[in-house]
């Protein structure tokens, strides 16, 4: 187990492999369709992704977090 603090840093690596995945899978799909070596070029196109995505989430989820804590009220469920 980890930590608590290391909370924000799991939560942006998780989420910046999951989401970097797909997107680069979709986005090398539409560009060389199933090409033979589709899941090489895949691989490589999401490796790039991912090194990119993670210090992005990292730094853009507190933003979005406290974003979305302007635009909602505490307690209110709807």
């Amino acid at each position: 187990m980890f930590p608590a603090r290391l909370a924000p840093v799991l939560f942006g690596l998780f989420v910046s492999v999951l989401m970097s995945c797909i997107i680069s899978g979709v986005a090398t799909l539409r560009a060389v369709g199933l090409a033979d070596d589709f899941l090489n070029i895949w691989m490589s196109s999401w490796l790039f992704s991912w090194m990119i995505a993670f210090p992005t989430i990292l730094f853009v989820a507190p933003l979005a977090r406290r974003l979305v804590g302007r635009l909602t009220r505490p307690g209110s469920q709807g």
